[in-house]
């Protein structure tokens, strides 16, 4: 498998792609060292927290690595890096607490004969067990980020990890293991695959015991298909046509432009919870399109490597010839073009950061996800219309309302079938809140204590100390 530096269409390495055979050779190994890897929980944390540690010392290299092999502009590789240190310390302080074991004590009422489940002389506590073996298919936009979501909390739980890691993160996911073995976590307890669709096809063959998967609709679909019978957890975080509205109420529109720019073009767009199509009121629109175009033009454009780069290439080739089709689409149905519109005529696969205005719901722009840099903006006339036209898509990741008012912005919010929303923000993550998506932005929930439990079983116990 070759890897392309998708700045310079260079071939950077060749890696050996895993087979059927040896990611099941793998998968027995895993399932025999998850066995041995149940030791004390702080143990597991006090490994985890070396690798917690080596991030940092490497912190560089590893940069340097994730941007040569997916053309994220080095700082906001650092910038990932260092997020992911942060994510994995609310683990680091966090996981023993919600991981162990309950005492479950109970009234039992005056007066009245005992009652099922409240008899005198039973202890009952729960006890959460680790999953087993799971498999993180994970992502190549936020390697590090969509990673430790679920990797970090599943080893501190206990279990076994099959790591495979994006074709386009491959050389990342391999840095990953490295420093993990190098921490502490056991050979067999973590393991990576390395390969494309036939790889993870493999892995659904595989009985393990948990599926986590950061992706495209489609392929996760086919992954909760395919997995059904078996009857495990599937976790699926997909993608997000993420829209944000901008009120006639904002008295800092300037303030407001940048943070959307932001939001749309940080990563190059690259990202599930980017700003993919924006909403502005009729009295704001014209003042917010021209800080936006502003804000646009000053963004710099070119070799990931280069200092205050900001708009890197896409990962993928092919990725190109969709935007492309995406801009032409809307010009065709009626929409103006502001800023780029087309590939770049230089050496990668670049794409000029893209603003389309007069956008409506007829264009692919601003009802399929885009992942890159293109937007599109909308005029509406007032709330009542904004909500309709966020509401109208197939995903529900995230929703942004800028406003004044707070009281305002809750009251849109609340409309908005979506898992995450935010007032005055956008494009952002806490590990100390859910992180989920509805319809098709996926099922399930990773960061806060739902997802350090989510790698873990309750077992119930009913222990009655005799019999009389």
């Amino acid at each position: 498998m070759e890897i392309i530096n998708p700045a310079t269409e260079e071939i950077i390495a060749a890696i050996e792609e895993d087979t059927g055979q040896t990611i099941k050779e793998k998968y027995e190994a895993v399932r025999e060292g998850q066995q041995l890897w149940q030791v004390p929980i702080v143990e597991r944390i006090s490994i985890i927290r070396k690798f917690y540690d080596l991030l940092k010392d490497e912190l560089e290299q590893l940069a340097k690595v994730l941007t040569d092999e997916m053309g994220k502009p080095l700082d906001q590789s650092q910038n990932e890096i260092k997020g992911a240190r942060a994510r994995i310390k609310f683990f680091l302080e966090n996981s023993e607490k919600w991981l162990r074991e309950e005492q479950i004590t109970h009234p039992v009422p005056s007066g009245h004969p005992s009652q099922e489940g409240n008899e005198g002389g039973v202890e009952e506590k729960i006890v959460w067990e680790p999953l087993g073996v799971i498999a993180n298919i994970s992502a190549w936009n936020y390697p590090y980020l969509v990673g430790v979501n679920v990797f970090i909390p599943a080893l501190i739980a206990g279990n076994g990890v099959l790591y495979k890691p994006s074709e386009y993160a491959t050389l990342t996911g391999l840095k990953i293991e490295e420093l993990l073995h190098k921490a502490g976590i056991p050979q067999n307890v973590f393991l990576t695959i390395t390969g494309g669709k036939d790889a993870g096809e493999a892995l659904l063959q595989l009985p393990l015991d948990g599926y986590f998967f950061t992706g495209s609709y489609k392929t996760g679909l086919h992954i909760y298909e395919t997995v059904a019978p078996k009857m495990v957890p599937c976790q699926l975080e997909l993608g997000g046509k993420d829209p944000l509205y901008v009120t006639d109420d904002n008295t800092h529109i300037k303030g407001v432009a940048k943070a959307a720019v932001e939001g749309a073009f940080y990563n190059t767009g690259q990202s599930y919870c980017s700003v993919e199509r924006i909403y502005v009121h009729q009295d704001v629109y014209d003042d917010f399109t021209r800080e936006f175009v502003k804000e646009v033009k000053q963004l710099k454009t070119g070799n990931p490597d280069e200092i205050d780069v900001f708009i890197g290439p896409v990962t993928r080739q092919e990725q190109l010839e969709f935007l492309q089709h995406q801009v032409d689409d809307a010009l065709k149905k009626g929409a103006n073009l502001l800023a780029g519109g087309k590939k770049m005529e230089r050496k990668g696969y670049y794409f000029q950061p893209t603003i389309l205005v007069n956008a409506d719901h007829k264009m692919s722009v601003m009802k399929d996800e885009s992942f890159g840099p293109v937007i599109g903006i909308c005029k509406v006339k007032d709330d009542e219309e904004a909500v309709a036209l966020m509401q109208d898509t197939e995903f529900g990741l995230t929703a942004a309302v800028y406003s004044d008012s707070q009281q305002r912005a809750e009251q849109i919010l609340q409309k908005i079938n979506t898992g995450t929303v935010y007032w005055n923000c956008c494009d952002r993550v806490s590990a100390r809140l859910p992180w989920s998506g509805r319809k098709h932005s996926g099922i399930g929930t990773t960061l806060s204590y739902m997802g350090i439990r989510a790698f873990v079983r309750p077992k119930a116990y009913h222990l009655k100390k005799g019999i009389r």
